[in-house]
């Protein structure tokens, strides 16, 4: 399919989670992107399968959430296993029952997080162009100019701005030499969706061995799974790979006869964990696997792709409509290639160990790691730490540029995500959360305490007069009904707080009073909201 502008706002290469999570929150914000795909259309195939609270939170937040939790299954916890054995069983119902409105993973696969994504930007007049490559790109000053081939068809179109979403083979970063440091673990893998005469419940059952590991996620289908695991060093280069040639490996893996009843799908592959040197590079992006790569230890992978579009997409979308200064755009690589970074090396140091065949560390995996597990998840505290990290909730941003801490409080700052809290209307008589709060476009303030009606009128009229929709506002008085959100802020009696949420729901400016002139500051030079943004 041809595509019919020659010059587009916002090109994405690549329809995965990542591109279409991109254009998706683009046209949230009434930009129209061009996005394509070398592949001939969706996929039912992907690696993928978790989807974390961090990436349900943001679905909620489109509109969306309804259908990942109908065509999904909760995982209930993670039980390993040793030579067959169950070592240690951690329930995760419970764990993060404070921290979010989605206190699980939903085995969700990649595939139908696509498919919801490609629904939601069809219903909003954005196709995709499938089966359309990109061959070349150059940059100036002033635009990026593609060219595109289609078929037998070539074509050359224009665009502000270029959004690299096509994976771990990006043409968009080769095309700009960013190098992709990093290397790519010895041993090859295998993955199978398969249905199984055996029910592991709803638990990922991960079972290591001398001989190797396997990992069981369940499906939403009863008795169906996906399993990973490593091949035995003698299938290293055999082609062709069949489910059936390698069920005795995961057998004397797991110490269980399983029978397969129905294989959907089978493949064999490498894993790498490598990051770009840089995420951008004049009028270009990367994003996902194009930006990083890694082991897919605490189903991280997917949910980072999401969240580093999640990122970017506001802040393009203020760009290009021209509310917003394109100095913003710096604060993109500035907090998400930390956040890369470290769930490399994490995820990294994990997958080593599990795959490490010194005996030495065998023998702790052996008898220490059950101990430790068991005295981990007895603390309630650290608990709740582990559910921080895997569910993303717990990433920050404290060190960007666009954020401004004015506050005295200690336990939450500028740059962190806004918390979960509940709220009770008193007006409606209705409970709510902080979170409903930020369901529409843009930023939004947030005045904690008494304000007199007079103060409220004035917020109300200055907001009205420079920011319009582009800021929502929402007061929420002292009540007994409330006090916990006052004793998160840390807020004491007589005081006041003023919260600037980003539009990525992470608190941009944190102050211990509600000052407009404070305020004007921060959104006009902090953030670098264009003055003039009153008569858009």
């Amino acid at each position: 399919m041809t595509i019919s502008q020659q010059h587009s706002p916002v090109v994405i290469v690549g329809a995965g989670p990542s591109g279409l999570m991109m254009a998706a929150q683009l046209l949230r914000y009434g930009v129209q992107p061009v996005i394509i795909d070398s592949k001939q259309g969706p996929t039912s195939h992907s690696k993928a399968l978790a989807v974390q609270a961090r990436s349900m939170e943001i679905y909620r937040q489109m509109g969306v959430i309804d259908k990942v939790l109908n065509d999904g299954k909760r995982g209930g916890g993670v039980q390993f296993n040793q030579e067959g054995t169950e070592v240690a069983s951690l329930s995760l119902a419970n764990v993060g029952e404070t921290q979010t409105a989605f206190p699980f993973i939903q085995m969700y696969p990649q595939s139908k997080n696509e498919r919801l994504l490609l629904d939601f930007i069809t219903l909003n007049c954005c196709p995709v162009y499938w089966n359309t490559s990109l061959l070349s790109l150059s940059q100036d000053a002033d635009k990026v100019t593609l060219q595109l081939q289609s078929g037998e068809d070539k074509q050359t179109i224009t665009c502000d701005w270029l959004i690299g979403a096509d994976g771990a083979h990006s043409t968009v970063r080769k095309q700009l030499n960013i190098p992709f440091n990093g290397d790519t673990y010895q041993h090859q893998f295998y993955l199978a969706d398969i249905k199984i005469d055996a029910d592991f419940g709803d638990k990922v059952n991960l079972f290591l061995s001398k001989k190797g590991f396997a990992g069981f996620f369940p499906m939403p289908d009863e008795r169906s799974y996906r399993v990973v695991g490593n091949l035995p060093d003698e299938f290293d280069k055999k082609d062709e790979l069949q489910i059936e040639e390698v069920l005795p490996h995961l057998r004397d893996v797991t110490k269980q006869q399983i029978i397969v009843e129905h294989t959907n799908w089978f493949t064999t592959y490498r894993l790498h964990h490598r990051m770009a040197d840089k995420f951008r590079e004049q009028r270009c992006f990367l994003i996902g696997d194009a930006a990083h790569i890694h082991s897919p230890v605490g189903g991280q992978g997917m949910n980072t792709g999401l969240q580093d579009a999640y990122n970017l997409a506001w802040k393009l979308a203020g760009v290009v409509n021209d509310r917003l200064k394109a100095s913003v755009l710096g604060s993109y690589a500035q907090e998400r290639m930390p956040v890369a970074k470290d769930l490399l090396n994490t995820t990294d140091r994990i997958f080593k160990m599990i795959l490490s065949r010194n005996w030495f560390i065998n023998l702790l995996k052996k008898y220490l790691l059950p101990i430790a597990l068991k005295w981990v998840w007895r603390k309630p505290n650290l608990r709740e730490a582990f559910f921080k990290r895997v569910s993303q909730t717990g990433i920050a941003y404290r060190h960007s540029p666009i954020n401004l801490n004015l506050s005295h409080a200690t336990l939450i700052k500028a740059g962190d995500r806004l918390p979960y809290l509940k709220v009770f209307d008193e007006k409606r008589q209705l409970e709510t959360d902080l979170h409903e709060w930020c369901s529409k476009p843009g930023f939004t303030l947030i005045c904690l305490g008494k304000l007199k009606e007079l103060d409220l009128f004035t917020v109300a009229k200055w907001i009205t007069q420079n920011y319009g929709a582009n800021l929502n506002f929402f007061y929420l008085p002292p009540s007994a009904k409330n006090q916990h959100i006052f004793d998160a802020f840390e807020i004491k009696e007589n005081q006041k707080k003023a919260l600037i949420i980003r539009p990525d729901m992470h608190i941009g400016f944190l102050n211990d009073v509600v000052d407009i002139d404070m305020m004007d500051n921060y959104l006009l030079n902090v953030v670098g909201f264009k003055s003039e943004v009153s008569s858009l």
